[in-house]
């Protein structure tokens, strides 16, 4: 029996419910990485500085982060269609308002309250697609919306540059605003009824609280390193969430249900070996571009062109992989691509000032080939461990893995450009101590990749919940 029909929802068409999930996935993701090349033109326009425009991008994530895991549990009780369709007019009027912000304060303030709407639809659009979906179609479907948040990804930067070169930066995103109306009118349109797993259960929302300050804490701790704030934040922020540990094992409602965990070794190392994927891999932008423009002396355009090739491949492949997901243990092709992430990852640690374009290439093609194998497969793997009821929990705890993991890497690069660079600027005269850092920050993402192999392994045979 489907979960349409345990919940009382009217029957809908499960393409129609992969289109708007997909959308979701590729707004989302091009919404975020496109605002990354207005933010010379932003910060000219409102005078604001380097840390402030830092704030601008972190008060998304920290906004999406620190409710990922509440919102899960809040679908479950309230209805995952309504915290979709809320998720998306939370979005549409952040966007709106960013379009028309006086000033800094508020800009951010506004992508703050953006990121809220991106803590409901990451953790619902996916169990929404598994809700009409049957098993042995789950891992297709979730390739194509992965696939979509990578297009979304890669198309960013270059849709984003075009946007904001003609439209301005207020511009951008208000052509955000306006695709996330039209994801709701869709939503609107063609989703009818509701899917409710916990209907009437309480919301734990101290535990909510708790949850929410302690993952704020780590995040900006990360940011922060390595300095003295950095550190406490981060101390304070593991404390906080070791405490969360233990009221929810108490809690007759728990926000999250740590049942999930215990004995679902599948669930648990699907998790962890996620949170070593990101953590290895979400630097590899951030070094790559500023070895291209800085210590090559690319152009933007040229650079870009050249990073293109792993986000390409990734969106090209991600469905395949999934839909082999379906067939194929998924553990091997996760482990397999986490092989050769750490390939990838190995060669780029290797080349030097001159290392041929091909070379770098190469390391590109491996990391792009790399997760394409693993993220479809390990996101089918956890979706397929846990029961009906637990998806939006458990959608929302894999995501969460990836915003900490890729915090995590970024605080890893802080703490490498801290301990080779100081204060200096990155240019011709400091082109040495950085590519020491460079080095070093991707011997680490490959150790990194090594661990995430063997957690993957050690995840065992994916028996469908």
């Amino acid at each position: 029996m489907s979960e349409t029909t345990k919940t009382g929802a009217k029957q809908v068409t499960p393409a129609m419910v992969l289109l708007i999930a997909t959308l979701g996935a590729f707004m989302g993701s091009f919404a975020n990485s496109s605002v990354n090349v207005a933010l010379p033109p932003l910060g000219k326009a409102l005078g604001l500085g380097g840390l402030e425009l830092n704030w601008v991008t972190t008060a998304f994530v920290l906004g999406s982060a620190a409710f990922l895991l509440p919102m899960g549990r809040l679908g479950d009780i309230f209805g995952r269609k309504r915290l979709y369709a809320l998720g998306m007019a939370i979005n549409a009027i952040g966007a709106i308002l960013s379009s028309i912000a006086p000033g800094g304060a508020f800009l951010i303030a506004m992508r703050a309250f953006s990121g809220l709407g991106a803590s409901m639809i990451a953790p619902t659009a996916s169990t929404l697609v598994v809700a009409v979906y049957p098993p042995e179609q789950r891992g297709r479907v979730l390739g194509i919306i992965v696939s979509a948040t990578y297009l979304g990804l890669s198309a960013g930067p270059f849709l984003g540059g075009f946007l904001t070169a003609y439209l301005g930066w207020r511009g951008l995103f208000l052509i955000h605003g306006v695709l996330a109306v039209l994801v709701l009118v869709l939503v609107g349109i063609f989703l009818k009824g509701e899917w409710q797993i916990a209907k009437g259960e309480p919301i734990d929302w101290q535990g909510t609280v708790i949850y929410a300050l302690g993952l704020s804490a780590l995040l900006i701790g990360f940011s922060a390193l390595p300095g003295v704030r950095g550190i406490v934040l981060l101390i304070a922020g593991i404390a906080a969430l070791v405490a969360f540990v233990y009221w929810e094992r108490a809690h007759r409602h728990p926000l999250l249900d740590l049942g999930i965990f215990k004995g679902n070794r599948v669930f648990a190392l699907s998790n962890l070996a996620a949170l070593f994927s990101y953590g290895a891999t979400f630097s590899v932008g951030f070094f790559l571009s500023l070895y291209l423009e800085v210590v090559r002396g690319m152009p933007p355009q040229n650079a870009g062109l050249v990073m293109m090739v792993q986000p390409v491949l990734m969106a090209v492949f991600s469905p395949l992989t999934g839909r082999l997901s379906d067939r194929v243990e998924p553990r091997f092709l996760a482990s397999a691509g986490m092989l050769l992430t750490a390939l990838g990852l190995a060669v780029l640690a290797s080349i030097g000032v001159d290392s041929p374009l091909p070379l770098i290439i190469a390391a590109l093609v491996s990391l792009g080939l790399g997760f394409a194998l693993f993220s479809s497969p390990n996101t089918n793997a956890v979706m397929g461990a846990v029961e009906h009821r637990h998806l939006s929990v458990a959608s929302a705890t894999l995501s969460t893995m990836r915003v900490v993991g890729m915090s995590a890497s970024m605080g890893i690069a802080l703490v490498l450009f801290s301990l080779f660079l100081g204060n200096k600027a990155i240019g011709t005269e400091t082109i040495l101590p950085f590519m020491s850092a460079f080095h070093l920050a991707f011997v680490i993402s490959a150790v990194l990749c090594v661990f995430g192999v063997f957690s993957s392994l050690a995840r065992g045979r994916v028996t469908r919940a």
